[in-house]
């Protein structure tokens, strides 16, 4: 067969994948392979091309339609800041869950790519106040439960806040609470941009067993407006790297246990990061 028999067969099975992620929204890898008899090898290599040319977003073990994705996460940009780190961390902190567990998940950039990677896990429930979240984990995670939290939608936004989310919140218990942050500031702790949304995350860290925060390394900065935790309310942090160690130190200094999760810095720079990496290093305070 021609290299130009074989170019054409190639922009064949991908443009049907393409069509497959118009009807389903979500694809496997492993049914691709049956579907085309091809390797698994190649269908990644077609994925990899594919979301290389931003038609769609490999996921571990397949993929999702970015149409679908598109109309439902956030309304700005945020999602494209450090978005090689963020899907890194959240690979990362997948491997931090186990089937059959219970999540509180917060809302923000990383905390949605988070969702993105439980693709793999099974018979887990997702707590959540953030509509983008909860209509990506109810259309893609076909082996998730998922309980959105009532309250009040803020403006321009796509999560909620208020008494009435606080409430429901009271009454449910989880095994771990999966936050994210503004800013973070050694000596000031965790801070937010709004009351309402610092409120939430305070009753997230009541209700759950244990605490992870995922953060890139850009939120180590200036104070935000209101704080609402500390690193000794954290069992886990996980980040891409510690800029000049000053949260490996703030750990120390607070006398926590709290674990500091690190990516390897190769995985992060310079590269687009795939979700299914898990190469990582740790660090303990």
């Amino acid at each position: 067969m021609s290299r130009q028999q074989d170019k054409m067969l190639a922009d064949e099975r991908r443009a049907r994948i393409m069509e497959e992620l118009e009807h389903k929204s979500t694809v496997l890898v492993a049914d691709l392979c049956k579907k085309f008899d091809v390797s698994e090898v190649t269908v990644r290599s077609d994925l990899k091309k594919l979301e290389d040319a931003g038609k769609l977003r490999r996921t571990r073990g397949g993929a999702v339609s970015i149409m679908r994705t598109i109309t439902i996460s956030y309304p700005d940009q945020r999602m494209n800041v450090n978005s090689a780190a963020k899907r890194a961390i959240a690979a990362r902190a997948a491997e931090l869950i186990s089937d059959g567990e219970s999540l509180m998940v917060d809302t923000g950039t990383t905390t949605f790519e988070f969702v993105r990677s439980l693709a793999g896990k099974r018979d887990i429930t997702i707590v959540t106040s953030d509509l983008s979240i909860a209509t990506y984990a109810d259309s893609n995670l076909p082996h998730a439960d998922v309980i959105c939290i009532g309250g009040h939608l803020r403006k321009n936004h796509r999560y909620l806040t208020g008494m009435m989310t606080l409430k429901n919140l009271s009454e449910i218990f989880v095994d771990k609470a999966v936050l994210a942050t503004d800013a973070f500031t050694p000596g000031k702790g965790f801070t937010t941009e709004f009351m309402g949304n610092a409120e939430v995350k305070r009753s997230f860290l009541q209700q759950a067993r244990d605490k992870i925060m995922l953060m890139d390394a850009s939120k180590v900065r200036a104070p935000r407006f209101i704080k609402f935790g500390d690193v000794s309310d954290f069992d886990a942090l996980v980040m891409d790297y510690d800029p000049d160690g000053k949260v490996s130190k703030a750990i120390e200094e607070s006398g926590a246990d709290t674990k500091l999760e690190l990516i390897d810095d190769d995985l992060i720079v310079g590269q687009d990061v795939d979700s299914d990496i898990g190469r990582e290093r740790t660090r303990f305070s």
